[in-house]
């Protein structure tokens, strides 16, 4: 069972809820496969564990944190989204990671949206995204949720790179999010197949 303090978020496809005990075998495949190279991984099982049980803890020491994403129509866990703020963490962050087979599909596209309204609707003022410079998915992914490259940005450990979201104010009512909600809608078409895109 869910925590009771965590909201559920939907969208037209996902759900967005708490971690739970069953989400774990796909969250320690996900951090022991190559994909989460660039997220420090990949992890052993201790290390998946422990990062696992830090996601959850997180909720409870800041208050908000990584959301699971299920789909709607057969409940399966796809990926993970949501703030994270770490310590040494120099700003506060909106993260993602999508299993590996179940990339290409729009999800983190559509659920980080989601969070990112949610985060702004409860009083944040922007957030980042830490990337590997060398995961081009995570930055196009980033580009298309309108985050620019902040060059002067403190960054984790030197080694990453910084995109900033765009503020509240100017996301409302922007091409930014009509842009956003025209791909989510085209991936929610049954008969969209995607050709060329962007992995997630």
């Amino acid at each position: 069972m869910g925590h009771p303090s965590i909201p559920v978020l939907e969208t037209r496809r996902l759900v967005l809820r708490a971690p739970e005990p069953q989400d774990y075998p796909d969250f320690k495949a996900t951090f022991a496969s190559y994909r989460s190279r660039f997220m420090g991984g990949p992890l052993n099982p201790y290390e998946a564990w422990m990062l696992y049980a830090a996601e959850i803890g997180h909720w409870e020491i800041r208050g908000y944190g990584m959301w699971m994403i299920h789909r709607r129509d057969t409940g399966e866990t796809v990926g993970m989204a949501g703030g994270w703020f770490p310590a040494k963490w120099p700003e506060r962050e909106i993260a993602w990671i999508i299993w590996p087979e179940k990339a290409g599909n729009g999800f983190a596209l559509e659920a980080t949206h989601k969070v990112r309204d949610h985060l702004y609707a409860k009083g944040w003022d922007g957030a980042v995204s830490y990337i590997d410079p060398k995961n081009l998915d995570s930055i196009r992914l980033a580009e298309r949720l309108g985050c620019v490259k902040d060059p002067e940005a403190p960054t984790i450990d030197g080694n990453d790179a910084v995109y900033r979201h765009p503020t509240p104010a100017r996301l409302a009512n922007s091409q930014i999010r009509d842009g956003i909600e025209l791909e989510i809608g085209h991936y929610a078409d049954p008969m969209f197949r995607p050709k060329g895109m962007p992995i997630d």
